[in-house]
């Protein structure tokens, strides 16, 4: 081979070396760069002609060698919009290209990036670090199902969260043995039940009037309350009483051979009306202190207080949560009362779930889904190009994206650039001493050629 020509496999060595040293800079640049995946440089080597005689030198060819599914370490974030993925996939985002009539404008392209700085912006589109909008799935509200399977920009509305009635109320007591109600008397057979004969006037024991409210409220026991909600939010504060009207002994006048109880909400607070309503639910309890039968749910048809419907409520006490066993105070131990009504809210936060959900939290307490954050995966993510702002777009040889990648989630956090610093001195010095070898092998040919030159001399 010529001098020429081993000079200029030596440039192009020089070449490649150079191409990596780009690279390294390239990748030390942006060593704090959230999601950035590094540019490693790849050698191979272009033959002349070669055989088992004779050798040609030819050329090398760097070529970059892309990390896009190294993963980078997970840092924690104070932001809670944040979130990283910890495994395979990539969040879907779009690219803004201009502003009309004070609205964002969005090309119709999907990009792909590892970034997840994500902040609400004025237009309420969770946008990253570097311009990119999340997209994802909708969130049904009432069941809390992703809408769809097509991910579009995730806007989070400012609109109040309307209000919700209450529907079913969440009730477990303990009932006592023997209520120690105020007219209970331990001498006095059956005086610690609720008796038709007890009650002047009433002809049932389904609702009890203002005439007998002090009477009533002498023969039952607390059984707690709980604040609902009316269609417009409006507070309804239900309080119920425990009445026992049966016992084994027969003292309430039927020759009972169970202990049967009736539970009663407050209906009205003003004279002349009924004050106490009957949930319509009869409880009666075996020796052991266990329903017979068992009342898993009731329904109180037409719930109203104070003249405020609040509608049909199902009283849900779980798996036979009504007991009576011994209390020595006589007294109902509520175990949990609460109620799925809410009054309507303003947005006061946006975060991020571990499982994927934005969700909101209101000026009432309720957090809500209000979005599903969609993973897209690659047969060759290494594939992929790289374009401004650590996103990613697809190519042939990447494969389409498809959704559902199986990495996972994590909130407040970000993912580190996956460059190592000391590894990336390292091979800048391998890369620095490849190039100044090059260059001594042009210097050395050179001194070659003028000694040929000079051989005429």
């Amino acid at each position: 081979m010529s001098f020429f020509g081993t000079m200029s496999t030596a440039t192009t060595g020089i070449r490649a070396q150079s191409s990596a040293l780009g690279n390294i800079s390239d990748n030390i640049a942006n060593s704090q760069t959230i999601g950035f995946k590094r540019t490693d440089t790849s050698f191979s080597d272009i033959v002349t002609a070669s055989s088992s005689r004779n050798h040609l030198p030819g050329a090398v060819l760097a070529t970059p060698s892309y990390t896009n599914s190294v993963q980078g370490s997970i840092d924690a974030s104070s932001v809670a919009t944040h979130m990283a993925i910890n495994g395979e996939g990539f969040f879907i985002v779009s690219s803004q290209v201009a502003t009309v009539d004070g609205k964002p404008v969005y090309d119709n392209v999907n990009y792909y990036t590892r970034r997840g700085d994500f902040a609400m912006d004025k237009y309420g589109y969770l946008t990253n670090g570097a311009g990119y909008t999340l997209q994802g799935l909708a969130v049904d509200p009432a069941t809390g199902n992703a809408i769809g399977d097509s991910p579009s920009r995730i806007q989070i509305s400012q609109d109040f969260l309307a209000a919700k009635t209450t529907s079913v109320i969440n009730y477990k007591a303990n009932l006592p043995s023997y209520p120690m109600t105020t007219n209970a008397d331990t001498g006095i057979a059956g005086s610690e039940l609720l008796t038709l004969a007890s009650m002047t006037g009433q002809t049932d024991l389904d609702t009890i009037t203002a005439a007998n409210a002090d009477g009533f409220l002498d023969r039952t026991i607390s059984g707690g309350a709980v604040t609902g909600y009316n269609a417009l939010g409006g507070p309804v504060n239900v309080q119920f009483r425990w009445a026992k009207l049966e016992n084994t002994a027969g003292d309430g006048g039927t020759g009972g051979t169970t202990d049967e109880w009736a539970l009663y909400y407050k209906s009205n607070d003003t004279a002349n009306d009924a004050i106490w309503t009957s949930t319509g639910q009869s409880y009666t309890f075996d020796a052991a202190g266990k329903l017979t039968p068992a009342v898993d749910t009731s329904t109180i048809t037409g719930v109203t207080v104070d003249g405020v419907s609040l509608g049909d409520v199902t009283l849900d006490h779980g798996a036979s949560n009504i007991t009576q066993f011994e209390d020595k105070n006589g007294s109902a131990t509520v175990n949990s009362i609460d109620q799925n009504g809410y009054p309507s809210g303003e947005l006061v936060s946006v975060a991020v779930s571990d499982n994927g959900r934005i969700t909101g939290t209101y000026t009432n307490g309720q957090t809500v889904d209000l979005a599903q954050v969609t993973l897209a995966k690659f047969n060759s993510p290494d594939k992929l190009q790289k374009l401004d702002g650590t996103a990613f777009a697809a190519t042939q040889e990447s494969g389409e994206a498809l959704l559902g990648g199986t990495g996972d989630i994590i909130a407040s956090s970000n993912e580190a650039s996956n460059v190592d610093i000391a590894d990336e001195f390292s091979k800048l010095i391998i890369t620095q001493q490849a190039y100044s070898a090059g260059t001594r092998i042009i210097t050395t040919i050179d001194d070659l050629i003028q000694q040929t030159l000079n051989m005429k001399r």
